[in-house]
């Protein structure tokens, strides 16, 4: 099967990195996501199983051949977020479109523990500029709740502009939940995200 454009990819900015999932991330990934469960669950889809089934290492290897597949298959780019090498996070590029739309949409998590460092608006700015690079695409697309105000931080400070409000538009932590979309084309960061973020430019 021929490589999807621009994966699989690494990506670095100072202490903040961006890489494909492995296998052997199993323990901590689940670690986290087990340990985040209170910060995290009211963003995550609603689901049956419990959180610790959802999340427990046994359920890794399953989630990262799925994710492989549909990355070589040019669906998506999924990637661990790194802080000096550790694992602190994940941020997925999901429904990749090519063609006349060549759009995606931008969705991530980060520990708590971790949190408020800037980690996550530098890990989004590194997948956005490397979707209008080596991928190819024109628009990236951001769909958060409005009561998530950390992640609509994240958004404005690189420069997203809200665009729509969904009504019940995913099912969310046990209900329909309304989202705000936000989005960004290739013409409104020249330069890139990176340079705007870390050298403002008067």
């Amino acid at each position: 099967m021929a490589r999807h454009p621009g994966w699989p990819a690494r990506l670095r900015y100072g202490r903040v990195g961006l890489r494909p999932p492995r296998l052997r991330d199993a323990t901590t990934w689940s670690a986290l996501r087990l340990r985040n469960e209170a910060w995290l669950s009211p963003w995550e889809p609603t689901s049956a199983e419990s959180w610790a089934a959802r999340h427990s290492a046994a359920s890794w290897p399953s989630a990262v051949g799925s994710l492989r597949r549909l990355a070589r298959a040019g669906a998506l780019l999924p990637f661990v977020v790194t802080y000096d090498d550790a694992f602190v996070g994940q941020l997925t590029v999901n429904n990749v479109v090519h063609g006349a739309l060549r759009s995606a949409q931008i969705g991530y998590w980060i520990d708590r523990e971790h949190a408020g460092r800037g980690i996550i608006t530098t890990a989004v700015a590194l997948a956005t500029d490397h979707c209008f690079g080596p991928v190819g695409l024109h628009r990236i697309e951001i769909d958060i709740r409005p009561e998530n105000l950390p992640s609509r931080r994240v958004v404005a400070k690189l420069g997203f502009r809200e665009e729509g409000y969904l009504v019940r538009y995913l099912d969310i932590d046990g209900a329909w939940r309304d989202h705000v979309t936000y989005a960004l084309t290739v013409e409104d960061a020249p330069g890139g995200l990176l340079r705007r973020l870390h050298e403002p430019i008067d």
